[in-house]
């Protein structure tokens, strides 16, 4: 075995279990001992740089403890050698100035590679992985956007849920029905994309529509539902026209008959929470109209407690129903109403939730308006505390 042999054996086994510092030392005594063509010979069995050998044996000071090389020693860091480079990343990726039309990154996608691209334009020469250490190193992450804005909040707001939180207690502790309300978006009927993803065998997924153009044929359908807070059960009625009052209303006359009433027979009131806007409306005067002569026919009380602005993600079936029936029918085609109703009913908590669906085929105009003298003649009592959100009408 000749002497590059001997070498690239020896550096082969134990280069690494040795540190650069290491590395380096060993390299430099391995070429002082073999003399003239030394350094040459140990560059190429040891990977390191001639220049290296070479400094490495002109050191005549030992490093400070703890240290690799001597203070100053290795490449300079890039913020060293390009000045500014720092302040020209933070400008571009700074959220106080990506609404600037002055940034240049204002209309492009903030990739690592179009920083990059960014940055060596302005003179500071820069690789995506550079740029992504940097970024790390200068407390930035890779995040999503997290909905928590609710528009200004009113100033009232926390007044009112303990309003509601009161009420609920006061209902639930003699043992009459709190029901939470709303209606949940339109879904179109057919062939189309829906989120999420299920088991399918694999390399054979679902073939769907490319655009959500809507079949006229099939049309959409409006899920309302009544969520009982209790008693963790829901109702929906699958409407196929309009989403009004009194489309809101029967679908709490069908959970009353169905549901509610053999739940609590001796109940002689509702408490009923919903949010401010939509076929519930605040200020909607149909949908008092209709709860009078809902409440006249079933001879209960309802009393009315409406979410502040901006809040309607507080109402619980948001998060407790319709979140589930969501997951239930993910990734899904809804291909028939029937479908939209069967998915409904057969979704299911661990926490024992039931639900019950039922398609609702009747037709609900839109623009009907109430008089003045109607309004006036309803047995509407509003509660001091913001009567415009908290009221009850009586049969």
């Amino acid at each position: 075995m000749d002497i590059h042999e001997t070498l690239n054996a020896k550096f082969t086994e134990i280069s690494p279990l040795l540190n650069e510092r290491q590395l380096r030392t060993l390299a430099a005594a391995e070429a002082r001992a073999l003399g003239h063509g030394g350094i040459k010979a140990v560059a190429q069995a040891c990977g390191l740089s001639r220049r290296s050998i070479e400094r490495a044996l002109s050191e005549s000071a030992p490093c400070p403890e703890g240290r690799i090389r001597r203070p100053g020693g290795g490449r300079k860091t890039l913020l060293v050698t390009s000045p500014g480079l720092a302040q020209a990343l933070d400008k571009l990726v700074d959220p106080e100035t990506r609404g600037d039309p002055m940034s240049p990154l204002r209309w492009t996608s903030k990739s690592t590679e179009a920083i990059a691209q960014k940055l060596s334009a302005l003179g500071h020469p820069i690789s995506a992985k550079s740029v992504a250490r940097l970024l790390i190193q200068s407390g930035y992450s890779l995040q999503s956007v997290r909905k928590k804005l609710e528009g200004s909040g009113h100033e009232h707001r926390d007044s009112q849920f303990h309003f509601i939180n009161q009420s609920t207690q006061e209902f639930q502790l003699k043992k009459e029905p709190v029901i939470s309300i709303d209606a949940k978006k339109k879904e179109l009927i057919g062939p189309f994309y829906n989120k999420g993803r299920e088991w399918q065998p694999k390399g054979h997924p679902e073939a769907v529509n490319t655009y959500d153009f809507i079949d006229k044929a099939l049309g959409k359908v409006t899920p309302y539902g009544v969520y009982d807070v209790a008693a963790n059960e829901g109702w929906v009625s699958v409407g196929i026209d309009h989403d009004t009052a009194q489309f809101a209303t029967e679908t709490i006359r069908r959970w009353w008959r169905e549901m509610g009433q053999p739940r609590y027979p001796q109940a002689k009131r509702i408490l009923i929470t919903a949010d401010g806007g939509g076929s519930n409306g605040v200020r909607l005067r149909l949908w008092k109209k209709s709860l009078q002569e809902l409440a006249s026919e079933l001879g209960l009380e309802i009393h009315v407690r409406h979410f502040p602005p901006g809040t309607s993600k507080w109402n619980k079936i948001e998060h407790r129903l319709f979140s589930q029936i969501t997951q239930n029918w993910r990734g899904r085609p809804l291909m028939s109403r029937q479908i939209v109703v069967e998915l409904i009913g057969a979704t299911t908590t661990k926490s024992g939730l039931k639900v019950k669906a039922v398609l609702d085929e009747n037709k609900y105009p839109t623009k009907l308006q109430v008089k003045d003298e109607e309004l006036a003649a309803l047995n509407l009592k509003r509660e001091s505390f913001h009567g415009e959100w908290n009221y009850s009408i009586h049969p």
